[in-house]
């Protein structure tokens, strides 16, 4: 039997945050209209932190674990209990929640620091920070839930905050659509992770049969990760519609991820998404929510290694994602546009390793991007405060701060910035011996060398190579427009750039580094170096062992791959260097003059926004005009007629009441009056007449009497 160790204060980590976003919620207008600004962003800063150490703290005690005892519960109490089926609030910690909780409250503990210089002055900074808040407990929620329906419960809750920071300044009516958009996209995924969990339920708990539902293993129906991993194997042999369980359930949950994980063909709302603060594309869209996919599938690995068909989708979906957005990616210039659709190809990435059952080499990836994106995007976010301060100052209102065009030589008025911002350009790139060079490196030769999926293995190689030049191209032209050359801005703009403040530079430091400095933690085989976060996440992926499997290459084969990277993300950098370093060079002006079709087709993103507007947003307001006038003659119509009909039957039983039954009673009752006034002249009070009246009575009686019976 597995030892499973307790916690009893491991709820404090979602539950801080949680406790900042309510403080600032309920009382961060008057903090902040009593104590300032400092009030609001000391909460807000102190409950993610606390989270921080409380997590490395346990972290710290599964270090001293055995492998095989590496996990830890707390459970506070039994959710929903019905006859033998049971959901428990718990908290799980075991090596993947550890690290993913472990980076989501690090680096989310620096981008609210960040963000206090840079929403500083906005008049509702304390909304801003509660909402942020508010996404670390989902987020948290979502990587420590013991079971499927906790998991969802964070699911959710990431996906509402993200409506809510995205369109955080709603009163920009491009910012509100872009919230919405948001919103509704992940609700099309989040509708696939529900069936996939009630599929994977009816599965475990028993099938249909003539008279309905019925539970044929009440004991096997749970939610419970591990305990779902423990009967997973009475799947084999059952089907819905025709596949495999483990197939439907697997391809339900990934429907799920292509939404939240901004994967084709679910990603169309991760660009739109920059309209947010730039604090929030570094937390949400860079280095948290967007993972949450990856996630799901690294820890369901035990689920999604039963099917090839699964794997297969994930595998491939996540290659063609990654050179699809590297080459939207390409001409793209707003700053933060870039960005975005290289975090869409770098999720990409993060899906083709979890794909091919390197589920280490998947999270490894997603750590290693989480430091050098965010610092990618703090350092842009940095760039645009720095520009708009200077537009302002030059009462510039006509220019865009985020437009690359319009930037230039940022390098000598910013240092810090263009530093860090080179750091992370070089690891994203996959240059050797930098973060992204080990984990993107690791997911390429798995992708090669794996025999898991229905697609050979060099195909997703090739297609993952091809996207990665492209990716140091882009980087390394983001960071010549913005860095290098002259400043196109104006002499008037360019006298007030100066260098972010301290909130700032300093957090581009610590992910400077950290994007550096991150690939320790997986190094290669190859050298015969210890492989600290693969052997740290073993444990987690155990139970799918058996089921992946690999190919058999040499050791030359994998050192010539190795080397294929590494040209490949030089040559996208001499490429991007050649092209844009001074900034001067008219060869890009003259290839888009030669191929204007292709820098159309990849500036307008292929028209994928066109084409959703002209198919699913039209048919659907198309559905819902036709549903409106149906609703406004059928219904309306069939409503109104039924009350015409019932005011004309009303009618009638007016009339009848008026002249029938009315007049029936007064009828009786006028003769009752009649009957009543023609008997009052009998009754005169004189003796006389009523002795008259006897006497009259007597002899028509005896006249009777004669008449009868004589």
């Amino acid at each position: 039997m597995e030892h499973i160790g307790t916690a009893d204060w491991i709820w404090l980590i979602p539950v801080l945050p949680l406790l900042g976003a309510a403080i600032n919620g309920f009382f961060g207008t008057r903090l902040q209209r009593r104590f300032g600004e400092k009030a609001v962003h000391a909460v807000a800063i102190l409950m993610p932190s606390l989270s921080f150490f409380i997590t490395l703290g346990y972290f710290i005690r599964l270090m001293g674990l055995p492998e095989a005892e590496r996990q830890l519960l707390c459970h506070l109490f039994d959710w929903i209990h019905i006859d033998t089926f049971t959901v428990p609030l718990a908290f799980w910690f075991d090596t993947l929640s550890a690290v993913m909780a472990l980076m989501v409250t690090l680096v989310g503990t620096l981008i609210h620091i960040y963000s206090t210089a840079y929403m500083h002055k906005d008049t509702s900074y304390w909304r801003f920070f509660s909402f942020m808040n508010l996404f670390m407990f989902a987020m948290l929620t979502l990587v420590l839930g013991d079971n499927f329906l906790l998991m969802f419960i964070g699911w959710e809750g990431v996906g509402l905050c993200s409506y809510l920071l995205i369109a955080f300044w709603y009163q920009d009516i491009d910012k509100a659509q872009a919230g919405m958009k948001a919103f509704i996209t992940n609700r099309i995924g989040d509708f696939g992770f529900i069936v996939g969990i009630f599929a994977l339920m009816w599965a475990l708990g028993g099938g249909w049969s003539d008279s309905g539902f019925t539970l044929v293993n009440p004991g096997q129906l749970t939610v419970v990760f591990r305990e779902v991993q423990q009967y997973v194997g009475s799947l084999e042999g059952a089907t819905i519609f025709g596949m495999s369980v483990a197939t439907f359930a697997c391809l339900c949950f990934f429907w799920g991820a292509t939404a939240k994980s901004a994967q084709i063909p679910l990603y169309v709302w991760l660009p739109d998404a920059m309209a947010g603060p730039t604090p929030v594309s570094a937390l949400i869209h860079a280095a948290t929510m967007v993972t949450a996919g990856v996630y799901m599938v690294a820890r369901l690995n035990f689920l999604f290694a039963m099917s090839a068909t699964a794997m297969t989708a994930v595998a491939l979906v996540g290659a063609l994602t990654a050179l699809f957005a590297a080459t939207i990616g390409l001409f793209q210039n707003d700053i933060k546009k870039v960005l975005a659709y290289s975090t869409v190809s770098q999720l990409g990435y993060m899906f083709l390793g979890v794909g091919v059952g390197a589920y280490w080499a998947g999270i490894f990836h997603l750590l290693t991007h989480a430091f050098f994106k965010a610092c990618l995007f703090l350092g842009s976010g940095s760039v645009i405060h720095a520009m708009h301060h200077a537009y302002h100052k030059a009462h510039n209102h006509d220019d865009d701060p985020q437009d690359m065009r319009n930037m230039g030589g940022l390098g000598r008025h910013m240092p810090t910035t263009r530093w860090t911002y080179l750091a992370a350009c070089v690891a994203i790139a996959g240059f050797p011996f930098m973060s992204g060079f080990f984990s993107k490196d690791e997911i390429l030769w798995k992708a090669f060398s794996n025999a898991n999926t229905l697609v050979p293995g060099w195909i997703l190689w090739a297609i993952g190579a091809t996207g990665a030049v492209l990716t140091a191209f882009y980087m390394f032209r983001s960071y010549y427009m913005t860095f290098s050359g002259t400043f196109r801005g104006g002499a008037e703009t360019e006298r007030h750039l100066h260098e972010s403040p301290k909130a700032i530079t300093v957090v581009l430091s610590i992910l400077g580094v950290l994007s550096i400095v991150g690939g320790v933690m997986g190094l290669p085989h190859l050298w015969h170096l210890p492989n600290w976060l693969e052997h740290w996440l073993a444990p987690v992926f155990h139970g799918s062992q058996a089921l992946v499997k690999w190919g058999e290459f040499t050791h030359s084969t994998e050192w010539t791959l190795m080397l294929v990277s590494v040209l490949v993300a030089v040559t996208g950098f001499l490429f991007a260097r050649m092209l844009y370093r001074d900034n001067r060079s008219e060869i890009p002006a003259r290839m888009l003059k030669r191929f204007p079709a292709i820098h159309r087709v990849l500036y307008h993103k292929y028209y994928v926004d066109e084409l959703y507007d002209a198919t699913a947003i039209a048919g659907s307001v198309g559905l819902a005009k036709v549903s409106d006038w149906f609703d406004k003659y059928i219904i309306d119509g069939i409503v109104n007629l039924t009350g015409y009909f019932a005011r004309f039957i009303s009618w009638l039983h007016g009339l009848s009441d008026i002249y029938l039954v009315d007049g029936l009673v007064n009828g009786l009752a006028h003769a009752s009056g009649a009957i009543g006034r023609w008997l009052r002249g009998w009754q005169t009070g004189r003796i006389q007449t009523y002795l008259y009246g006897v006497l009259g009575g007597g002899l028509v009686l005896i006249l009777i009497r004669f008449i009868l019976f004589d």
